[in-house]
């Protein structure tokens, strides 16, 4: 069985999941869902997974290329502790990748599509890059040189995946031991807030070890009367539903910087410094607005009630061909599957296109945050 496939007999789990947590949101009175965010997120892992088709070959041959010409050996794929091995040694390459994704800028492009929800929900850990796989793949080949078996990496990389899934919910608190050693909802609702205090931290897949051993954990707050709000979704807010657009923002605004920039040395650094750095010059000729935390508007246009409709109708037909685009792909043709790709891809722009207004309209229908503990939001550089 694939990896697309084992995702389309998951999916029904995934959505069986963000319908509970919906349900025991709403009888906490703490819904934290809205239909237009919540589409966009799973609408963005929907184009991640299509997307994906093509990406995986790269990622997954180069794999196996390193595999068959650096390895130091062979590691047995029918050994127990290989398989255990593995997955603790993914993790910690995951933890190196994702902190790299925070501190890197032209890595940050890619990771920000999972930053970008001003809500946190199940719905939000679907929300996937498109473009992660371009340079991702090198931080897992010190798994291949280290003699992982090509079976064995695609299965742990799965499993560190589908971990990630639960911890992003507002509905379990703290856990005590737990969170201690493991990444957790707690552990990583701190990873998706903008506050200062929480901004780049904990970036642990299944283990939150790594962060203490190298300095990036910080626990979120005891509940209470002086515990600190979060505030989810990105300092450069996407302020639309445009799956594209989401993936390409973050791109366009480096290019735009390294563009302007007079110096070939900041043409370049753009790319590779941290978010949110930029070139004196280009800074100082094309200001941006400081972060404010307390200004923080969570963006959230009023579509029409048809719209809202058609909307989830559309998303349901985009699922349906999804699954079957995922479940036959390994059996279509490239062109077949390009077709089939941009397909889905246009059927989410048309989704997005409904659950938002104009420009002008959705700045008359956004609500500043910080309401209820509920309903917070997180931005970034």
């Amino acid at each position: 069985m694939t990896g697309p496939q084992i995702i389309v007999l998951a999916t029904p789990v995934f959505l069986l999941l963000i319908a509970l947590e919906f349900f025991v949101g709403l009888a906490r009175g703490r819904n934290t869902y809205r239909l237009n965010d919540t589409l966009a997120s799973i609408g963005l892992g929907v184009m991640s997974q299509v997307t994906g088709v093509f990406g995986r070959v790269l990622r997954i041959g180069l794999y196996t290329l390193a595999f068959e010409h650096i390895a130091l050996w062979r590691l047995p794929a029918d050994a127990w502790w290989v398989w255990i091995f593995a997955l603790v040694f993914y993790d910690l390459c995951y933890y190196a990748l994702h902190r790299a994704g925070h501190r890197v800028a032209v890595l940050w492009a890619a990771h920000a599509v999972h930053h970008q929800s001003e809500d946190y929900n199940l719905g939000t850990a679907l929300r996937q890059t498109s473009s992660g796989f371009v340079l991702g793949w090198l931080f897992y080949l010190p798994l291949a040189v280290a003699g992982v078996p090509p079976l064995v990496f695609g299965v742990v990389a799965l499993v560190d995946l589908l971990y990630q899934y639960w911890v992003h919910t507002q509905q379990i608190g703290q856990l005590g031991w737990f969170d201690r050693w493991f990444c957790s909802p707690s552990n990583h609702r701190v990873h998706h807030a903008v506050n200062d205090k929480y901004l780049d931290k904990n970036y642990g897949g299944i283990l939150i070890i790594w962060d203490r051993l190298f300095g990036s954990f910080i626990d979120e707050d005891r509940p209470g009367p002086q515990a600190e709000i979060i505030v989810y979704g990105t300092r450069a807010p996407l302020r639309s539903f445009n799956p594209l657009w989401a993936n390409l923002q973050v791109y366009r605004d480096l290019a735009l910087d390294s563009w302007r920039a007079r110096s070939w040395g900041d043409k370049w650094r753009v790319w590779f410094k941290p978010p949110g750095w930029r070139p004196a010059d280009v800074a100082a000729r094309w200001p941006r607005p400081a972060f404010d935390l307390n200004a923080v508007q969570r963006f959230d246009p009023a579509a029409s009630p048809r719209a809202q409709v058609m909307a989830a109708a559309l998303f349901v037909a985009v699922l349906g061909a999804t699954s079957a685009f995922l479940w036959f792909a390994h059996r279509l043709t490239w062109p077949e599957q390009l077709a089939g790709a941009a397909a889905v891809v246009a059927m989410l722009w048309w989704i997005g296109r409904l659950t938002q207004t104009t420009a002008a309209s959705a700045s008359n229908s956004t609500d500043t945050l910080h309401t209820t503990a509920t309903s917070t939001s997180r931005p970034r550089p």
